[in-house]
């Protein structure tokens, strides 16, 4: 099989998708149809996707967190998880996996610590009554970083993977 020079080295990425509320799963098509990359469309039922033989749609099943467990249990090192979800993405980075939230934002080994700090204590304070206000609704800058964000984290497992080889 003959490559272009710009094609990807052959790694066993998958991308998963937290898919339940994920603003960006056009986005994700478009760049793992760019890179050749499976993707893996999780939610609690079903849900639509393409028509594509690298699209797989996953239902779950109806507990609360089936799809994130059906993630968690899967996502290793040379994959890449969409989740807006802290204590999923928390998980999947104990797992070695890159993660990042659909407006772009990388959860790593150094910042799910605090990330799910703040978020617990945010859920302790809405229950015990304080007005807390919610996350910042979506922007189209967000779209943006977010393509960049996964494009840099196709890039660098590629790069991990090479210097193995």
């Amino acid at each position: 099989m003959l490559t272009k020079p710009d094609d990807p080295p052959l790694t066993s990425i998958r991308i998963y998708v937290d898919a339940d509320a994920c603003p960006v799963k056009d986005e994700i098509y478009r760049v793992a149809a760019r890179h050749g990359l499976p993707v893996s469309v999780v939610a609690g039922g079903y849900i639509r996707v393409p028509d594509d033989p690298l699209i797989e749609r996953i239902a779950a099943g109806p507990g609360m967190d089936a799809a994130d467990d059906w993630i968690a249990a899967r996502a290793g090192k040379t994959d890449i998880v969409v989740t807006a979800d802290i204590p999923l993405a928390s998980r999947c980075v104990k797992a070695g996996a890159s993660v990042i939230a659909p407006n772009g934002k990388p959860f790593t080994e150094q910042s799910i610590g605090m990330t799910l700090a703040v978020r617990n204590l945010m859920t302790d304070l809405r229950a015990s009554g304080e007005v807390t206000g919610g996350p910042r609704s979506f922007q189209p800058r967000d779209r943006s970083a977010f393509l960049s964000a996964l494009d840099q984290a196709i890039r660098r497992i590629q790069r991990a993977h090479a210097q193995q080889d």
